[in-house]
């Protein structure tokens, strides 16, 4: 063995690595992948904080709804969509496939489908906005459909790298389910 202040072990000339054991690939593939998931998990947290936060706001009447416009029809139901974060947050720990199918289910349920029926929602306030220009609420001075499609714009974007990266993760645990059963 090398110290840091001594000579390097004799006999050797630091090539022997190849022999040294290495930590299996699906078990990197999990740390990443886990990774990935935290990260999404964090901003659609924070998204969803903000939408909770527009929705409080304005149904306590806060401030004027000049100021924060009323919620759409959609944003209550999209409200659910904390549950498969809940749900993906419990499964990483202790690789739990049975709370990561139900967040894969859920997230299609109560993010995909509200984010689909917002967009419906909002089309034709958009296209008013766009065709004459003239916008009826407001969120702190800008049109509220604008703001509102651009959060749709990135939770779509979130929920779909969510899915896509837990369809990874559930494939490398039961893979590595497998090669345990086999041995």
């Amino acid at each position: 063995m090398a110290s840091r202040a001594g000579p390097r072990a004799a006999g050797t000339d630091g090539s022997d690595f190849q022999h040294r054991e290495r930590v299996a690939s699906h078990y990197q593939m999990s740390v990443a992948l886990k990774s990935e998931i935290r990260k999404l998990n964090i901003v659609h947290l924070l998204t969803w904080v903000l939408m909770a936060a527009q929705v409080t706001v304005s149904q306590l009447s806060l401030v004027s709804h000049k100021v924060v416009a009323s919620p759409y029809q959609w944003e209550y139901p999209y409200l659910l969509s904390i549950i498969p974060t809940v749900f993906s947050f419990l499964a990483l720990p202790r690789n739990n496939i049975s709370y990561l199918v139900i967040s894969m289910i859920s997230a299609g349920l109560f993010c995909v489908a509200p984010l689909i029926y917002g967009s419906m929602e909002m089309f034709p306030v958009a296209q008013q906005l766009y065709r004459h220009g003239k916008a009826y609420r407001f969120i702190f001075g800008f049109s509220a459909v604008t703001v509102m499609y651009l959060v749709i714009v990135i939770a779509v974007q979130v929920h779909a790298w969510q899915i896509y990266y837990s369809k990874k993760l559930l494939d490398q645990w039961f893979t590595s389910t497998q090669d345990k059963k086999k041995k």
